[in-house]
């Protein structure tokens, strides 16, 4: 009896000490901003833009003139604006408006408790309906583009809207399940407590790892998607790239492979700025030049 005891306890245990890591987990780093979009010698907006309970959200509106095309761009986990501003210039340049955000517990952004990519996806909604409201001249063609994180985000709000007419997505999980397997590994918890864990991450967030996935999420996009993802990316590994892309429904997504880049490879991405104008240049109106 006294042994069965002491087994349970030890189960209890490990398990109050994964729930513990998972809720260190859900706390993402914040980085405040330090420069702005100034520094690549674009003009710009400061805007806060009103989120899920009140909370407000930071964010850059780089407008073109003339422009009624726009993207919205969403960093990853423990990112900012500012680190996604080097894909911003030829995006700019080409003629798209630009709104950088910060999601909720990121930047400049207003705390909330935990974040998780349905609260990213919150966000991204938030500002689609701000841009509708406050800039409607500027969202005749809108297009979405996010990393890691963000870039699940996007696809997931793709796939419940169908005012969207690109997606952007860098990065990519496949599937929530193995990347918490990944995280849980480093603290040595057994499998069994690791499901019993999991259900419990499913629970907290409010959604089913298979209803938000972004290898289920992909068939309900409607609009076109192009998937970029690094090879050497050790964070998402660049098999999930794939197992996103053979979910599409009618269309294959199209695939952009940074050779050599990494899970935060911005910087290498800019180099393949063509690619990514082109891209959104064969669905939405560009105003401007791609040349860098």
């Amino acid at each position: 009896m006294i042994f069965l005891l002491a087994i349970l306890l030890i189960i209890v245990a490990v398990f109050a000490a994964s729930l513990l890591a998972i809720h260190l987990g859900f706390r993402a780093p914040r980085r405040v901003e330090r420069g702005s979009p100034e520094d690549y010698d674009i003009a710009y907006e400061e805007a806060w833009i009103p989120s899920v309970a009140g909370k407000q959200l930071f964010s850059w509106w780089l407008p073109v003139a003339g422009s009624d095309s726009s993207i919205i761009i969403l960093h990853g986990w423990g990112g900012n604006a500012e680190l996604m501003l080097p894909l911003v210039t030829p995006l700019h340049r080409a003629g798209l408006n630009v709104l950088l955000l910060d999601a909720r517990n990121h930047g400049r952004s207003d705390s909330a408790g935990f974040s998780s990519m349905p609260r990213f996806a919150e966000d991204a909604d938030a500002a689609i309906e701000w841009l509708k409201i406050h800039k409607k001249e500027s969202v005749a063609s809108l297009a979405l583009l996010g990393h890691s994180v963000g870039a699940a985000a996007m696809l997931l709000v793709a796939s419940r809207r169908n005012d969207i007419c690109a997606v952007v997505s860098i990065a990519a999980f496949a599937h929530p399940d193995p990347m918490m397997r990944s995280y849980l590994d480093r603290f040595w918890i057994p499998e069994i407590i690791k499901s019993w864990v999991l259900r419990y991450v499913e629970w907290v967030i409010g959604h089913r790892f298979n209803d938000i996935a972004p290898m289920n999420r992909l068939r309900y996009v409607q609009c076109p998607v192009l998937l970029v993802h690094g090879t050497a990316d050790k964070t998402v590994p660049v098999a999930d790239v794939y197992l996103i892309r053979e979910n599409g429904k009618d269309k294959t997504p199209e695939l952009l492979l940074i050779e050599g880049g990494g899970h935060e490879s911005i910087g290498k991405i800019k180099r393949h700025a063509k690619e990514l104008i082109a891209f959104l240049g064969s669905i939405m109106p560009l105003h401007g030049s791609s040349d860098e």
